[in-house]
């Protein structure tokens, strides 16, 4: 019998939500197949059977909040399970032969009732001694409030009463509104939804936040584009040209020029990064998550466009590590993709700051003393003030606006 139990993802992980059974009770398991999918704050993760064999028994259900390192199901070796044996009734049914030798009287049938030990949630270790000591699991008091049988408390089964321990006082729930269901569909907010809340209401109250903004003539870069997408694709193996590659190599080299942009605050002091790790944020069903495209100066147009694609491709398919959500030094968001033509986008995480791109729109320009219309993009640049003065936050955004109307010294940036 083998148990499956909540993996540890990572440091910061310590609880999930079970999303959905991919198996039911009674289903053939092979070793290594993915049998349930668990929604954590950062990531869905595959949780996997170690074992082969049926699945006996599932002890969380979809929805349900578990602990790393509870036991959420039974998995019984071999695929006995599966075949059920004949029944007393079926026995007796069966036609008994014309000429039988007498035979030893047969022994008794020990009929195995199932235990309500195995659907106790404990670990291995206090399932072994429980074994050893002879004790049913299902009359051992936990300490812990979760309900989780541990070895401490095996051990200290039948030695003294353990007293009850007291519970906390709840504090008072606030009176919730009726709601009138004709007029209001409520549904509950996602782990991650929650967790994105929660990390943008502390940034918001945890940093001197401010956001200062340009505009960016995109006639250059969009006419390079245009001349060299099919050269580029053809050239990169169906690889597109996009501008995500345009933007972020004008973002390494403006960090590079404004340093304190590329850096944070751990306590009293500041950390400079001395790389270029660029998260992209990304928009899936479950919400806004933000995979990181790694060393950045070190890729090329064609390298970088594979990476945000395929982190794109993975966020949408649920099927990012926790590796791919860590260690970014800056970020960017593109809000122009919906049509969003102005906004003041909120840092993540513990980075300095963000840039924001927007919609690209035709609007009249003063050209020299002439007026052009001309394709133009809004830019922000949301920083922590306690790090990035103006000088520092306009410089930046002003030398991304500048590599950007002229793509030939891009190219030489990069």
């Amino acid at each position: 019998m083998a148990e499956i139990i909540v993996p540890e993802l990572a440091e910061s992980i310590t609880e999930g939500t079970i999303a959905q059974w991919v198996k039911k009770p009674g289903d053939k398991v092979e070793k290594g197949e993915f049998i349930v999918e668990l929604e954590t704050d950062k990531v869905n993760a595959e949780i996997i059977s170690e074992e082969a064999g049926i699945l006996k028994e599932i002890l969380a259900e979809e929805g349900d909040t578990v602990l790393v390192g509870a036991v959420i199901a039974i998995v019984e070796a071999g695929d006995a399970a599966a075949t059920p044996a004949p029944t007393p009734a079926a026995e007796e049914a069966a036609p008994a032969p014309a000429v039988e030798a007498p035979k030893a009287a047969p022994a008794p049938v020990v009929v195995e009732e199932s235990s309500s030990t195995e659907r106790v949630i404990a670990s291995p270790a206090a399932r072994k001694l429980a074994r050893e000591k002879g004790i049913d699991l299902a009359s051992v008091s936990p300490v812990d409030p979760q309900g989780r049988v541990r070895v401490q408390d095996v051990a200290a089964h039948g030695t003294a009463p353990a007293a009850p321990a007291a519970k906390p006082a709840e504090a008072p729930k606030a009176a919730t509104p009726a709601v009138d269901e004709s007029r209001v569909t409520v549904e509950k907010m996602s782990r991650r939804r929650q967790t994105i809340a929660t990390r943008l209401l502390d940034v918001k109250q945890s940093t001197a936040m401010l956001t200062t903004f340009n505009e960016i003539d995109m006639t250059n870069v969009m006419a390079l584009r245009s001349r060299k997408k099919d050269q580029f694709q053809e050239k990169h193996d169906g690889t597109r040209l996009g501008f995500m590659s345009f933007f972020t190599k004008a973002v390494v080299a403006a960090l590079k020029k404004y340093p304190y942009v590329n850096a944070q605050i751990v306590g009293n002091e500041i950390h400079l990064n001395n790389f270029y790790d660029v998260g992209v944020a990304v928009s899936t069903d479950d919400g806004l998550v933000v995979p990181v495209v790694r060393d950045c100066d070190r890729k090329n147009f064609a390298e970088i466009e594979d990476a945000i694609g395929g982190l794109a491709k993975k966020a949408r398919d649920k099927k990012l590590q926790i590796a791919d959500l860590q260690g970014g030094s800056f970020t960017i968001t593109n809000g122009g993709v919906f049509g969003s033509l102005m906004s003041t986008p909120i840092m993540n995480g513990t980075q300095a700051a963000i840039l924001g791109m927007h919609t690209i729109q035709k609007r009249p320009i003063a050209v020299g003393d002439e007026v052009q219309i001309r394709p133009m993009m809004y830019v922000a640049l949301s920083y922590d003030h306690r790090i990035i003065d103006g000088k520092d936050s306009v410089g930046f955004l002003k030398t991304v606006k500048e590599l950007l109307e002229n793509p030939e010294d891009l190219l030489l940036e990069s």
